[in-house]
């Protein structure tokens, strides 16, 4: 059975870039357009890895992070940042949080299965 993504970011062509480079590596993908919506769709089922977008309306990357850390299930689940920042400070907010790492946008597609590969095989 496919590893499940839940891939969360309000740009819908991000949203599509990230899932067309996961499903060609043989992941599923679980798209969720603001972290509301990513922390519902979480609710509903596990998932093996969840990336998401820093800055989004609403509840951002952080709190979104916050969030899924408090749940049972997700205490052990691979998180991801995807931002467009790359300063000291958000990596240090983000792993506070509970973020295991990050990818500055744009990203590479190949270095981001081989990241995903490395957290979830």
């Amino acid at each position: 059975m496919n590893k499940k993504i839940l891939a969360v970011d309000d740009s819908g062509s991000l949203r599509q870039m990230l899932s067309f480079s996961l499903k060609a590596a043989g992941y599923d993908v679980i798209e969720a357009v603001d972290g509301q919506d990513g922390l519902d769709k979480a609710r509903m089922q596990t998932v093996d890895l969840v990336l998401t977008d820093q800055n989004m309306p609403g509840m951002d990357g952080l709190e979104l992070i916050k969030a899924l850390r408090k749940m049972k299930n997700y205490q052990n689940v691979p998180i991801l940042m995807l931002t467009t920042e790359s300063g000291d400070d958000i990596k240090a907010m983000g792993r506070a949080a509970g973020a295991n790492g990050w990818l500055v946008k744009p990203f590479d597609p190949a270095r981001l299965t081989e990241v995903v590969r490395k957290l979830i095989g």
